[in-house]
């Protein structure tokens, strides 16, 4: 057993704090990685706060990792010592039901096993990356292309494959009027993947405030959701709409957007029942979906169309002495856009 520092919430709304963690041996198909840059996403706070549900404490959230391969299992054949890995929101699944046998893990029918506060399959608690090291099955691991920046591409591995896989699975591209509501950690990488893939885009934010912003991600426009005039103007308009906000929302409202056969999808997941009127859905043959990040062929393919695009996380470096007073300031919107752990600050 390998000990390593880390942080960890004791206990639901608590802050985190310093402590060490019990990482298993290096089995067969087993890689160590000493991970050097960990993402905070907003869904670590909804975990430890308790939000969607009771968890195991203490808890050590962050499954946005990257870092560099220091050992590997005897029959571990696709990473070697010295590669630029990542790990993302999955590090195990049954592999054999029909999901994952199309490369879909994070639908897996006998439960996928999450990077942090879920039980492995040995039975123990999964423990994230606020953390110096971490041992994965080398099925989970994925290669970081050297195009990308290394502290930037950490948060591709959750809020990358977040918005790029709905927006491929709805075959985004040339043609298509896009709209993404929410520029915060999710929203400014849709933009840019949307942006990529050839959408015409356009933000829906509350305000204006993030609007050069915007732009510089790639959107063609932006308007701000507090101006009721907004929804007049641009009723009809969309093909495809992309919802990356975690809180209440007035559906039937952004629904009135979409043209006939549009489709609103939702990755935003806010810890209170939505409702909708169904007239909103049946009066132009509109869609209302979700989608749950992606698989790990998926989040490969995300990691190098993101390299070839240029498509990056803007990030805020941090300390690890800084973590409860970044998810303060991710929940008061205050991040632009991605806080990522510099976890050498963990010794």
């Amino acid at each position: 057993m390998l000990t390593v520092n880390a942080y960890a919430a004791p206990a639901a709304n608590e802050p985190l704090i310093p402590t060490t963690l019990q990482r298993r041996d290096v089995g067969v198909n087993d890689v160590l990685i000493d991970i050097k840059y960990a993402g905070i996403c907003h869904s670590d706070i909804h975990t430890v706060q308790g939000d969607w549900g009771d968890q195991h404490y203490p808890l050590t959230p962050g499954h946005e990792i990257v870092g560099y391969v220091s050992e590997v299992g005897s029959e571990v054949t696709n990473h070697q010592v010295g590669d630029q890995v990542g790990v993302g929101c999955l590090v195990n699944s049954c592999r054999d039901c029909e999901n994952c046998r199309k490369g879909e893990e994070q639908f897996c029918t006998g439960g996928n096993v999450g990077t942090y506060g879920a039980v492995d399959r040995d039975g123990s608690i999964t423990q994230g990356g606020y953390s110096t090291a971490v041992v994965v099955d080398a099925d989970f691991v994925l290669r970081i292309p050297e195009a990308l920046d290394f502290a930037a591409a950490a948060p591709l591995l959750c809020a990358g494959i977040t918005t790029y896989s709905p927006l491929r699975h709805w075959n985004v591209g040339p043609g298509s009027r896009v709209a993404v509501v929410g520029m915060g950690g999710l929203g400014h990488v849709g933009v840019q993947i949307a942006h990529a893939l050839g959408a015409e885009v356009t933000v829906l934010s509350q305000t204006l405030s993030k609007q050069e912003d915007g732009k510089r991600f790639g959107a063609d426009h932006y308007y701000a959701t507090s101006d009721p005039e907004t929804f007049t103007q641009l009723a009809g308009s969309f093909d495809f709409i992309l919802n990356t906000v975690s809180a209440e929302i007035e559906l039937d409202a952004y629904l009135s957007l979409l043209a006939l056969d549009g489709t609103m999808t939702n990755v935003g997941a806010p810890p209170v029942p939505l409702s909708l009127n169904v007239f909103a859905l049946i009066g132009a043959r509109r869609s209302f979906a979700g989608s749950l990040i992606g698989g790990i062929r998926e989040t490969q393919e995300m990691l190098d169309f993101c390299a070839e695009h240029g498509v990056e996380a803007a990030t805020e470096l941090i300390g690890a002495e800084q973590i409860n007073e970044a998810y303060e300031r991710v929940q008061s919107s205050k991040v632009r856009y991605r806080a990522v752990i510099d976890t050498s600050t963990l010794d």
